[in-house]
């Protein structure tokens, strides 16, 4: 082990080392001079770790007071955990520093800190660099900083050197704020870092602001620190015609600026330490699947929430919402989620039914005819607890000293029911009364979900209040979020007034301001101030727990606030928007950032939160949110009524899209389990099929659900048009299957009348589906059907897909259990003759349920209309012999193939009874 000085004599040969081997062709940077803070730190010692890592010390160069003391010395451990994942660690070498609790989200624990290195002589280090199987990790002595490099083409993925650079700094470490950055080439596209309503689309955009930090402001508000927290970027490059995806995380959980400039990115953060995740990627399929192998998979759904939902904040009895369910019946709307904002309660408590408005007999009655036909009711859930003594959560919450404090006693704040407790859910006392309480809840009524709303946490005033004495807060009567408390500012604190403001709320407000105040104490001692974007989470983790626990069943979460690791437990809704045709183009963005950040499960209120949305608009927002993972319309106390049969426009659209939505059931339901073993986002960019298109990087006003259906939706007010990127290939019409394009990577316009939404299944594909119902129980039932795309006018061609098929109640998504199917479709067309069969994993829950494939529809053939020598299972099938029709019609194509103007074909084989469970191979010529 070389010793401190004898390691710095080598500095010189570290830089030259380094220099070769990672820094060589710099970016350039931006013209911009930010104010750069201290001169860094130098690696004095380093040393191999038992487990493969490096293990080393840094210490300040030059001190100085902006934003507080530096803290002079810093432990840095590196490590290849996976052949694709690098951790980088930095933390205070003599102090334990706040970290992300790693009960909430596990992960290896690096070596503890007051390690003495440079006594032994065991390991030391003559390389500068720690080479992983795609990773490779290098760094520079003196002023300390490092890179990390893809290993298979030497592309420099990360370089906090400022090497000069006007743009950015070097690494700076103080108790309450930490600043390093990384050097970017120009052309990377950049995604993530939410939770942010972003105007300029999906890609990150230089010089917005980012800020991240768990707040209830609405999502109207742009480059706003929204109601999640997550500091996670994947950073796509196309290099010589090649796509090259990884990602980087920054696990820390305190407020944070990251400023993009276009050619760099620079993270300061307000506490905890630097704990870096490097994904090698290289696909953005890949990225996703190493990210939530590590934050944890995508929580498995029930398939009765891939179903439409209806809520509002104001069904004020239960007479209105009977109305609601029995109105889409008659509109011949799908629906099968019903829910109650927090219209159910008694005065606005957690756990509690109206006597009057919500009468449990006739509440039972309702669930009872509702679950009877396969609907589900789910009601709303705020953290804060009212202050009542009354009040049965209360008292037990008291009892069980459950809430956060400040100064000793439970913190007061005021949410809907007036002053209340904040439960704090990293006591797992808490954790264990929060269950008991779901538990009471769900005896007193058999809710079917949970939503778990104001969870940044949200609070309508701000600092240390009481309870006023001799007037009545809330008064009950104008809105409910003026604050009536009597509160005074809490600013003595470092905690309450950190040195660095971050752009909290857009404004630079104070970090306390309406939430909890930020020196306020959780279990253990520890500090609001670092725990405060883990709320949401938290809440989310022990929920899930306890409907798990109620029946076994496969629970079902909404939550509004999110951090890295939610989509484990819970699906988001983008909180609170406005039925603008701004917020209907915005929607798209979110959704797709939150399938990047593993919460594949997401949407926005359709037709929009507040005021009221027009005709038109609601028109085109149910053909775009039909498609959204997690279909529901909501709307405000004080907006008209909104439900999709208000208008006959509106519900004409409302049955086309939905329609086509429950008939793809099994396909969405086939994504879900997709994304719970891989992480693969329902909704997903278009780059993330088709990496090497450029043009489709940015693109943010189509979508595609899974690998190849693509929905291209009208997004501006008057069109019957829509002007559509095509990827190169061959896509087919959903709606009308003989609709063919066939594009080199260009832009279509579409007719896009009032009531349709253009909907394309790309080549190579097979997609299930089934004929569509009122309630995805019904739906689930009715037989199959199978859709086989072949490139256009092609001779010859293959194509996939899967079905996945379980008991949707029981809390895995998994194999091996006896009550699921896995089937693999494959399709192939050679010299004339088209084979679809499958290959099937346990078959028996399939065969039990008697599920049915009908009809195959093969899209795409070129040749003559002749078919012929259809054979089922490898027995012959003679015309008249069976119920089995083949049948063959041309395709309409938008633009002339220019190849020998082929005509291409639509062919069918209907009239069979294929089981789902059981392999089977089916084959027929076609006339060339």
């Amino acid at each position: 082990m070389s010793s401190p000085s004898s390691l710095l004599s080598l500095s010189s040969l570290y830089v030259l080392l380094v220099l070769i081997s990672c820094f060589s062709g710099g970016y350039s940077s931006s013209s911009s001079t930010p104010t750069k803070i201290g001169k860094g730190y130098r690696l004095i010692a380093i040393e191999e770790t038992p487990d493969g890592g490096f293990l080393g010390h840094l210490q300040v160069k030059q001190k100085n007071k902006i934003y507080g003391p530096d803290i002079p010395l810093l432990q840095l451990y590196v490590k290849h955990e996976t052949q694709d994942r690098l951790r980088v660690y930095i933390t205070d070498a003599e102090k334990q520093r706040w970290e992300v609790p790693y009960n909430l989200l596990p992960r290896e624990q690096p070596p503890s800190s007051k390690q003495t290195i440079g006594r032994s002589r065991k390991n030391p280090i003559t390389v500068s660099e720690l080479s992983g199987s795609e990773l490779i990790f290098c760094y520079t002595a003196d002023p300390f900083s490092f890179a990390v490099k893809r290993k298979s083409n030497g592309q420099t993925l990360f370089n906090s050197s400022s090497g000069g650079s006007a743009s950015f700094g070097e690494l700076v470490f103080k108790d309450q704020y930490l600043e390093i950055s990384t050097q970017l080439p120009k052309d990377a596209s950049l995604y993530g870092l939410g939770e942010n309503t972003q105007p300029h689309g999906i890609k990150l955009y230089p010089n917005d602001p980012y800020t991240l930090y768990t707040t209830d402001v609405s999502a109207i508000n742009l480059n706003t620190d929204l109601y999640g927290s997550h500091p996670v970027v994947m950073d796509l490059r196309n290099v010589g015609g090649e796509p090259f995806a990884h990602a980087v995380l920054l696990l820390n959980s305190n407020g944070m600026d990251v400023f993009y400039t276009g050619t760099s990115l620079t993270y300061k953060v307000i506490g905890g330490v630097f704990d870096f995740y490097f994904f090698a990627g290289p696909t953005p399929l890949g990225v996703v699947d190493q990210y939530t192998s590590f934050i944890g998979r995508p929580a498995p759904m029930p398939y009765w929430s891939l179903g439409f939902h209806q809520c509002r904040w104001g069904y004020h009895n239960l007479s209105v919402v009977e109305d609601v369910v029995e109105n889409y019946k008659k509109a011949k709307i799908p629906l099968d989620v019903i829910w109650n904002d927090d219209d159910h309660m008694d005065g606005h408590k957690d756990f509690t039914l109206n006597p009057n408005n919500y009468p449990r007999p006739k509440l039972l009655a309702f669930l009872e005819k509702i679950h009877n036909i396969g609907m589900k009711y789910i009601v709303i859930i705020d953290p804060g607890i009212a202050v009542n003594s009354s009040y049965g959560v209360y008292q037990r919450g008291i009892t069980n000293d459950v809430f956060i404090k400040y100064e000793g006693e439970p913190y007061l704040a005021q949410v809907w029911p007036g002053a209340v407790n904040f439960p704090d859910f990293l006591n797992p006392k808490t954790v264990a009364w929060w269950g008991d309480e779901i538990r009471r809840f769900h005896e007193l009524v058999p809710v079917d979900g949970l939503w778990i709303d104001m969870n940044e946490a949200s609070n309508f005033c701000s600092g240390k209040c009481e309870i006023p004495k001799g007037k009545q807060c809330p008064s009950g009567t104008g809105p409910g979020w003026i604050c009536c408390l009597d509160c005074k500012n809490i600013t003595n604190t470092r905690w309450d007034d950190p040195p660095y403001k971050i752009n909290a709320s857009g404004l630079q407000v104070p970090i306390g301001f309406k939430t909890i105040a930020t020196s306020a104490v959780h279990y253990n001692g520890v500090l609001e101030y670092d725990a405060h974007s883990l709320y949401g989470f938290s809440q989310s983790i022990a929920t899930h727990k306890a409907l798990q626990g109620l029946e076994g069943k496969r629970p079902f979460i909404l939550s509004r606030s999110t951090y890295v690791g939610s989509g484990k437990y819970a699906a988001h809704w983008t909180g609170d928007n406005k039925g603008t045709w701004e917020d209907l183009k915005y929607s798209i963005s979110t959704m797709l950032n939150f399938g990047i950040f593993g919460v594949p499960m997401v949407g926005s209120d359709i037709c929009g939160f507040y005021p009221a949305p027009t005709e038109e608009l609601c028109n085109r927002w149910i053909e775009v949110g039909a498609f959204y993972p997690f279909s529901r319309d909501h709307a405000n106390y004080y907006s008209p009524r909104q439900e999709l049969y208000q208008w006959d426009t509106v519900a004409k659209s409302a049955r086309n899209a939905l329609g086509m939505r429950y008939k793809l059931l099994p396909y969405l339901y086939t994504l879900t389990y997709e994304a719970h073993i891989s992480g693969a986002p329902i909704a997903r960019p278009l780059f993330f099929s088709f990496p090497t298109y450029k043009e489709c990087y940015g693109l943010s006003t189509q979508f595609l659900l899974g690998n190849s259906l693509m929905v291209s939706p009208v997004l501006e007010q008057g069109k019957t048009e829509v002007k559509a990127l095509f990827p190169p290939g061959s896509w087919y019409g959903m709606f009308d299957m003989t609709q063919t394009i066939v594009s080199k990577g260009q832009y279509f316009t579409l007719d896009a009348p009032l009531n349709e939404v253009n909907v394309h299944l790309y080549q190579n594909t097979i997609l299930p589906m089934q004929q569509g119902g009122m309630i995805s129980k019904e739906a689930r039932m009715t037989p199959f059907s199978l859709i086989v795309t072949f490139p256009a006018g092609a001779t010859e061609g293959q194509a996939k897909g899967t079905i996945y098929l379980d008991n949707d109640e029981l809390p895995e998504m998994k194999l091996g259990n006896g009550y699921s199917t896995y089937v693999e479709l494959y399709a192939t067309m050679n010299q004339g003759t088209v084979k679809v069969w499958s290959e099937v994993q346990e078959g028996k829950f399939a065969l039990e349920k008697g599920w049915k494939i009908e009809k195959i529809t093969v899209l795409g053939f070129g040749g003559s209309v002749n078919t012929s020598a259809l054979e089922i299972n490898g027995s012959p099938v003679a015309p008249g012999t069976s119920n089995v029709e083949l049948s063959s019609l041309e395709q309409k194509h938008l633009q002339d193939l220019e190849e020998d103007k082929k005509t291409t074909l639509k062919v069918e084989v209907a009239g069979l009874d294929l089981p789902v469970g059981k392999n089977f191979a089916i084959t027929w010529k076609m006339g060339v």
